[in-house]
């Protein structure tokens, strides 16, 4: 492996590989860089001969399939490119004239309570932004962040945040924050008129009773049924969805119990066909915060974007939390 001497080394070269990385295509890097195609061509070929790698090989089509040494190259790069920009040229962003586009990736409930308040405050704040939501369908949107298909991911992530908090205990880098944004409570949900909507949820009944459980990835085994277990008790689920809505619809439609966020039961389906009981067993409260990847830190329209979520929980959840 050659080891490149970085006193003559030409950090054009590192811009140039990242946009290719970022695009995997020469003719896309080119037009983002404002250089013709044999000028990056060249590029690449004067990095592969400093660094002793092919760096990236033609794959089908007109794409580029990147080394394995490039794949381990590029996070470092990008990150030090990134933190050199903003040294230079520190962000700055103005909410009234901006034209960004921020990604969240978060559940349907959790957009529900969440997404209005937003709206708001860009209607007022930032007219020009926009907002796309992505379904969250996993506990761990680390990879999401990671390669940056989200700026923010929202939701109830205890393992992720038990990880991050054993990583930095250690001494270990760790590449996510995050924010808390709102505690929640979860209450069992049925029909009106369902045989357990009159008389005592005990135990025994709840876990008698047939049930559906909202599943990100359609694991029929959820935080309640971990709760559970730590009594060597267990339910049947016999249904598992990936939406908030589509629980709150059935469990109005069908004998099925649900366990979802109180706040949104009144989202969830027709006020009238919902009864809510407290659970008949102490769970986890549910902890929504929202992550994001440490190397938008320090970003002026990040910080912003933040700010004004934890502004979009409060215009959700304070006026219930005062009555």
């Amino acid at each position: 492996m050659n080891i490149p001497n970085f006193r003559t080394l030409d950090l054009n070269l590192l811009r140039v590989f990242d946009e290719v990385m970022a695009e995997r295509s020469l003719t896309r890097a080119a037009r983002n860089l404002s250089l013709t195609q044999p000028a990056v061509s060249n590029a690449l070929r004067r990095l592969r001969e400093v660094l002793g790698d092919d760096l990236m090989r033609r794959g089908g089509g007109q794409g580029m399939v990147p080394t394995p040494r490039a794949l381990a190259l590029w996070p470092a790069v990008r990150e030090a490119l990134r933190q050199l920009q903003e040294s230079l040229a520190p962000s700055s962003f103005t909410p009234a004239r901006a034209d960004n586009t921020f990604v969240l990736a978060m559940a349907d409930a959790t957009g529900a309570e969440l997404i209005p308040g937003l709206v708001d405050i860009l209607e007022t704040e930032a007219p020009g932004v926009s907002v796309q939501v992505l379904p969250l369908t996993t506990r761990d949107p680390r990879r999401l962040l990671d390669d940056e298909s989200a700026d923010l991911a929202v939701g109830y992530f205890p393992a992720v945040l038990a990880d991050l908090t054993a990583r930095a205990q250690v001494g270990k880098a760790v590449a996510f924050a995050r924010q808390r944004l709102y505690e929640g409570k979860d209450v069992c949900v049925m029909r009106r008129g369902h045989p357990l909507a009159s008389g005592p949820l005990t135990l025994n009944r709840f876990c008698a009773a047939r049930h559906l459980l909202v599943s990100f990835s359609g694991r029929p085994f959820g935080f309640v049924d971990e709760a559970l277990a730590a009594q060597g008790r267990e339910r049947r689920i016999v249904l598992t969805v990936n939406q908030f809505f589509t629980a709150g619809h059935v469990v109005a439609q069908s004998n099925l119990l649900a366990v979802l966020p109180r706040h949104f039961v009144s989202m969830a389906g027709p006020a009238n066909d919902l009864v809510q009981r407290e659970l008949p067993f102490e769970v986890p409260a549910v902890l929504v915060d929202a992550l994001w990847h440490s190397r938008v830190e320090h970003s002026a329209a990040h910080q912003w974007l933040r700010q004004a979520m934890v502004r979009a929980a409060q215009k959700a959840f304070e006026p219930a939390s005062a009555a």
